[in-house]
């Protein structure tokens, strides 16, 4: 059975993105951060998007300036396979992307039964909570940056009860940022 995780970026008031969808604070780069996002970026995964999300990843990681900048994560996240959940969207155009337009919850049980890599979410706050609320996450990894933005969305809106997680490793970074790996309790 295929792990699915979590790797998202939070202010320290809790939210993943800025209250216009900014998300320019996340990105803390220096070389420690480097290093690590590069190397867990590692390895065969399989992306999950919501449409938003993949639209902004779409539209930077194929391109020359992703390539320059971050080579080893843009290679990764091209080749990765990607299912992006959307009701609107209709064709997928970025390599190996697969459009997933009704019953996400039975869509996600199915591909987590299957034999593969993990799963990774990146961003997608809205399909994050239906699927927490299903207990179908299995690990939370959740970056920590030192800014509050006093308004944003969180990655739980919707979640209507309490879920407990533990966590299993802690590790800061030099430019202020804090990974935690939470596991959800059966």
């Amino acid at each position: 059975m295929r792990q699915l995780n979590v790797f998202n970026s939070v202010s320290l008031d809790g939210y993943f993105t800025g209250s216009n969808g900014d998300l320019s604070w996340a990105h803390r780069n220096d070389p420690e951060w480097t290093e690590f996002t590069n190397s867990n970026a590692g390895g065969e995964s399989v992306l999950l998007f919501g449409r938003v999300t993949y639209d902004m990843m779409r539209s930077f990681w194929p391109t020359p300036a992703a390539t320059q900048a971050m080579p080893d994560v843009a290679r990764k996240m091209n080749n990765a396979t990607k299912y992006v959940f959307s009701r609107s969207l209709s064709n997928a155009t970025w390599q190996n992307a697969h459009v997933i337009s009704t019953d996400i919850l039975g869509a996600v049980r199915k591909l987590k039964s299957e034999e593969g890599p993990p799963m990774v979410i990146l961003g997608s706050g809205s399909i994050i909570a239906q699927l927490a609320s299903e207990r179908l996450v299995d690990e939370y990894q959740i970056v920590s940056v030192p800014v509050i933005l006093g308004a944003g969305r969180t990655m739980f809106e919707g979640v209507s009860e309490t879920l407990e997680l533990e966590r299993k490793n802690t590790r800061s970074f030099a430019n202020g940022n804090v990974v935690s790996w939470y596991e959800s309790k059966a």
